[in-house]
């Protein structure tokens, strides 16, 4: 089983691959420091984006990245708006790049 960092602690390692990188991304929605679960949004600038979740894979014993919805740029921030009513402690990171480069295949 992989070691588990706190989500603070990924959260400034991821942004700052990003930033080493020249890749636009912002902290929209803090969640708890220790536990929070993390989505990516991915903005491509074009009006749409896509959400991403980090999912744990038990038969693989590894985490992935999974498409929680891929849609126009205010659906997408509709359902974060949903799950953070749901979910005080969720993290979004919005990662603004037309090319859809988000690095998360790298971690």
């Amino acid at each position: 089983m992989e070691p588990r960092l706190t989500a603070r602690l990924w959260v400034d390692a991821y942004l700052t691959r990003l930033r080493l990188r020249d890749i636009p991304a912002f902290v929209t929605c803090h969640g708890d420091d220790t536990a929070g679960i993390v989505w990516v949004c991915l903005n491509t600038l074009d009006g749409r984006a896509t959400l991403l979740a980090r999912r744990y894979d038990f038969t693989t014993d590894a985490t992935r990245w999974d498409v929680v919805i891929s849609d126009t740029e205010q659906l997408v921030n509709d359902r974060i708006a949903s799950e953070r009513r749901a979910d005080p402690d969720l993290w979004v990171i919005e990662v603004e790049d037309r090319g859809g480069q988000h690095l998360l295949g790298e971690m």
